[in-house]
């Protein structure tokens, strides 16, 4: 995942652009049957349109005296995206009010964004700012602007039945590590385990996408079909670095992805933070809006805008460690085992079956032989057709991976039923 992480780091992406499809085209390799989508520019959806298209090549922000004192090549955080192409020159007074920095942060380069106006500027350091001399400023920026497309990547693993997950991840932010790289290389490991399982119960459909226009765009584009077969969903972003684990709830908070990921986080990481959904900024924005109302939340490692280094030059690939990748891989391919085994069962007979007989329970009765049985017991007790695998969990107080076996010994023994055809979605169910 860290080698990932290292090819991707330096592309310059942005909303549109050739950045976001040699993005795609990496995750191709490993993903090969991810598909590439173009949408033109002018294609409305919702209340929004599809911009022009941006892509940049070089630019140079120089001093009076002649020295380079921003440089696209040196780092693409050095323009503000979707800066319109300029060659000007300027005075200091002038040059201001296009120049960014993080007093906050006075050796850190702000990542800066400027895509439904047209503007131009230049990030730098506030080090770098404060002393800067009076005199003439060159800038050039070699951009363009025109009719395109915005790009995504859309992958859709199928499973037994039409009980959909949904993983979203965003593929618009330059080189920023936590805050983007982490988010696309660990959903691509994710989708590779999917893919390996011998058998699935729910299909998922994973879509790689600008953030906030890609969203809407893809809703735009599926809300239909997604409010009536996605039974959970997930946003995963800031997921590479190993200072915490966090969720955000979704609008409602009370989806079974919810249930999910914060059944997984209290038996796998039972320190993480929660956050209310007034404290969202990803495209849980989007999928939890009125009258979308999918069940999406977001499981993270240490939430935007919640780490120092968050949107500027810091968030390198040291804030993106191999064990910070690696656990929340963990963590996610666990949501992923409980959502494909969460499913509501039946006791198939009235009082306690008889266990003894199907060699389920000792045929030695004494003190404490019987508490491997007692679990099954417990399990029966309320499967009722009202409490599902990850409630039962929760009343007994284990994991619910622990449980899986359990629940398949029962079933196989016919003392559990299912429905005959699971609801495709939450609001049927």
């Amino acid at each position: 995942m860290h080698d990932l992480a290292q090819r991707l780091f330096p592309i310059c992406r942005s909303i549109t652009g050739d950045g976001v499809r040699q993005t795609i085209r990496i995750l191709q390799e490993y993903l090969p049957m991810l598909r590439m989508v173009e949408v033109p520019t002018g294609t409305q959806c919702f209340d929004w349109q599809v911009p022009e298209e941006w892509n940049i090549s070089e630019a140079q922000l120089i001093a009076p005296n002649g020295r380079v004192i921003a440089d696209f090549a040196v780092n693409n955080l050095h323009v503000v995206s979707y800066s319109e192409p300029v060659d000007l020159e300027l005075s200091l007074e002038e040059l201001q009010p296009h120049l960014h920095s993080e007093p906050n942060l006075p050796e850190a380069i702000p990542y800066i964004t400027a895509y439904y106006k047209r503007n131009w500027g230049f990030c730098i350091t506030h080090q770098v700012r404060q002393n800067l001399p009076q005199g003439q400023y060159r800038a050039i920026i070699r951009s363009t602007l025109k009719k395109g497309h915005l790009t995504y990547g859309e992958l859709i693993i199928p499973g037994s039945t039409d009980r959909e997950v949904l993983l979203s991840t965003y593929i618009c932010h330059p080189s920023l590590a936590n805050n983007e790289i982490s988010g696309p290389v660990v959903t691509t490991f994710l989708a590779r385990y999917l893919q390996a399982l011998p058998d699935r119960r729910c299909t998922y459909r994973i879509i790689f996408i600008p953030e906030t226009i890609g969203a809407i765009v893809y809703l735009s584009q599926h809300l239909e079909h997604l409010k009536s077969h996605v039974i959970a969903g997930f946003v995963l972003s800031c997921v590479g670095d190993d200072r915490a684990y966090s969720y955000l709830e979704s609008r409602l908070g009370n989806t079974l992805a919810d249930k999910v990921a914060q059944h997984v986080l209290k038996h796998l990481q039972p320190d993480y933070v929660r956050y209310s959904y007034l404290k969202r900024g990803s495209d849980e924005r989007q999928f939890c809006w009125p009258g979308v109302d999918l069940p999406v939340c977001s499981v993270m490692r240490t939430r935007y805008g919640s780490y120092p280094e968050y949107h500027t030059s810091l968030d390198d690939l040291t804030v993106v460690t191999e064990s910070g990748l690696q656990g929340a891989l963990h963590v996610l391919r666990h949501c992923m085992d409980c959502l494909e085994q969460t499913l509501t069962y039946t006791t198939t007979v009235l009082c306690e079956p008889q266990l003894m007989r199907r060699q389920l329970y000792p045929t030695i009765g004494r003190k404490g032989i019987a508490a491997g049985s007692r679990v099954l017991v417990d399990i029966m007790a309320y499967s009722d057709g009202q409490h599902d695998l990850i409630d039962i969990a929760n009343i007994l107080g284990r994991p619910a991976w622990e449980l899986f076996q359990a629940f398949e010994t029962l079933h196989a023994h016919q003392l559990l039923s299912l429905p005959e055809a699971p609801p495709p979605t939450l609001a049927a169910a």
